[in-house]
């Protein structure tokens, strides 16, 4: 039962991730664009941690710390870039 689960779990992140993907080729402005990124990170962080359950690893789950530390820091900066115009002052 929790194998068929995740397995469902997965292919709604994987199509998830899709969506996104034609949302950021779609995309009107920049903004949106940086929005569609940031929530494919989320998604591929939570796609690790399903896989991290199914295999019963938990290096995927320090492998997800690390992605959403990045994909935070990331959207700091495109948008600081964007106010601003340079990331470091």
């Amino acid at each position: 039962m929790i194998a068929t689960a995740l397995d469902i779990a997965l292919g709604c992140f994987a199509f998830a991730i899709l969506l996104n993907l034609m949302h950021l080729f779609r995309a009107p402005t920049v903004v949106d664009r940086i929005i569609a990124l940031d929530t494919m990170v989320v998604n591929g962080i939570a796609i690790l941690v399903l896989y991290g359950v199914t295999v019963a690893s938990t290096l995927n789950f320090e492998v997800a710390i690390l992605m959403a530390m990045t994909g935070f820091l990331s959207t700091v900066a495109f948008c600081k870039f964007l106010l601003r115009g340079s990331i470091i002052e």
